[in-house]
């Protein structure tokens, strides 16, 4: 058999997000590439992917092999089919003759670097439209970097977890180096600034940087059947419209897993919209035991110094607010809970989180925080939470310390928040002195459920929301724990349709 008959038979058999593109197909090793992890393959990549935009659209076949690359930048009209035991490497340019593309002259005053640029990674793409990357391959970010500075603003609170703060200034430097230091180094492994009608399907990922993929300003953007296990970020939705992220498993231990986010990224408050999580599995494994089934749980904390992470959330950047957001069916195990967070003055509204399976549950099994970070331009304000609905979570197997949670500000409380047929089981521990506290406000804390500390209420400790509303709430512990099930502090037009049960 050919490689050209090989490569039809790829084509034939795969599910193609753009059928047109099928009409010309570029396959890599007629460019040159060797697939043979030694040679450096990316020349030959973005060969074969400027002929296929140049034809009008075409399919870039990628056989089966492993090819070691630098910088792959992705066009308009062109799909990426990558071949079962086809593996895209990151090259290390500690060790490979290369360099990744250099990051763009951006300003990352109010969001960190890697959130602030795309060019510096194994595959990116701006202003495209109608592209595709499909499996069922792998990406393999092995020569990748996780670190990279953080946002030139600085608060001293608000810019990093309250957990941090006991660790020296060379640890922070270790995991924060100086933008000069990434020039030449790849710290995501694909990256989206702008474009429309992206479609990335079927593949794995593993050990990726800072982020797996970083989608920014994109607009139509569907994600589905992803395998992700990676040292930090999953899937970042930032400024996005019209996203949908479905049946994808994410590991990531050390940062979240799935997550919207509305930065500062683009020069402007832009608010992430219309955006559907569905039928995903979030978890803090170690890393790369998702991928190869073991499931391991020795690692006990990530790099903030709280335990693992793994989740999805809403935040933390969230300048341009979030609206008509729905997380459905989706699992968490061995990570964090659902976080929905707005804290540099953007609004968060209309947003449905419905049917979520949670087990061993490393934080809050559900936290809302309305904040006071600001990190923004002059005249950012405080922003704004309300109309959110959650329904039908089933939670076991929780951290004692941190029950759910909603927390506002004197003021500016959370507004209009539903719970419905909410089971939480927690494991129970806590102490007479846990049950008097008063947490501190900090109100421009960086926003993580340990901010406040261990919580004077075992099951659900609400401060500053108006207009709550519960309907069904189960409450378990499976050991003595000496707080109160539930707390309400400055918690006015509370409704409970039916009362609360608790088991401890």
């Amino acid at each position: 058999m050919t490689r050209r008959t090989l490569s039809l038979g790829l084509v034939a058999g795969a599910l193609l997000p753009f059928p047109a593109h099928a009409s010309h197909l570029f396959d890599v090793s007629a460019f040159g590439a060797k697939g043979d992890g030694r040679a450096i393959d990316s020349g030959a990549f973005n060969a074969a992917i400027v002929a296929a935009a140049r034809a009008g659209g075409g399919i870039v076949l990628v056989p089966s092999g492993r090819y070691l690359c630098f910088s792959i930048q992705l066009k308009s009209r062109v799909t990426i089919q990558l071949a079962k035991g086809a593996v895209i490497e990151a090259a290390d340019p500690a060790r490979h003759a290369g360099k990744y593309d250099l990051p763009e002259d951006a300003d990352q005053l109010y969001q960190d670097f890697g959130h602030s640029h795309w060019r510096n990674s194994l595959i990116w793409g701006e202003d495209v439209d109608n592209a595709a990357i499909v499996g069922p391959g792998l990406i393999h970010g092995l020569g990748l970097t996780r670190d990279g500075p953080g946002a030139r603003w600085k608060a001293q609170t608000g810019e990093r977890p309250l957990s941090m703060q006991g660790m020296t200034g060379t640890q922070i430097a270790a995991l924060e180096p100086e933008a000069i230091t990434m020039r030449g180094k790849g710290n995501k492994a694909i990256a989206l600034r702008n474009g429309r009608n992206i479609r990335l399907a079927g593949f794995s990922m593993l050990k990726c940087g800072h982020f797996a993929i970083l989608a920014t300003g994109t607009r139509d953007l569907t994600i589905q059947n992803l395998t992700i296990d990676t040292e930090r970020d999953g899937i970042d939705l930032d400024c996005v419209q019209d996203a949908l992220v479905e049946n994808c498993h994410v590991n990531t231990p050390n940062d979240d897993a799935i997550v919207v986010k509305a930065s500062y990224a683009l020069g402007r408050a832009i608010a992430a919209e219309r955006v559907t999580i569905r039928g995903c599995a979030v978890s803090g494994y170690d890393l790369g035991t998702m991928l190869d089934r073991t499931c391991r749980k020795t690692q006990q904390l990530a790099p903030d110094r709280d335990r693992v992470t793994g989740r999805i959330k809403l935040g933390t950047e969230s300048n341009g607010g979030y609206r008509d957001i729905l997380i459905e069916d989706c699992s968490f195990t061995h990570c964090r809970g659902l976080a929905l967070e707005t804290v540099d003055g953007g609004v968060m509204e209309h947003v449905v989180a419905r049917r979520l399976k949670m087990l061993d549950v490393t934080t809050a099994p559900i936290f809302l925080r309305l904040g006071d970070r600001r990190r923004g331009p002059p005249g950012t304000g405080i922003g704004a939470m309300r109309d959110v609905m959650i329904s039908d979570v089933d939670a076991a197997g929780i951290d004692h310390r941190y029950p759910a949670a909603i927390a506002g500000l004197a003021g500016h409380p959370i507004e209009n928040v539903r719970l419905q047929n909410i089971s939480l089981t927690y494991d129970g521990g806590g102490t007479e002195a846990d049950a008097v506290r008063h947490p501190d406000e900090h109100p421009g804390a960086y926003p993580e459920p340990s901010m406040f500390g261990p919580l004077p209420a075992w099951g659900l400790w609400v401060r500053h929301a108006r207009g709550l509303a519960i309907d069904g709430l189960q409450l378990a512990v499976s050991a003595r724990d000496a707080r109160p099930p539930i707390l309400l502090d400055d918690a006015p037009n509370t409704a409970i349709s039916r009362a609360p049960l608790w088991r401890g």
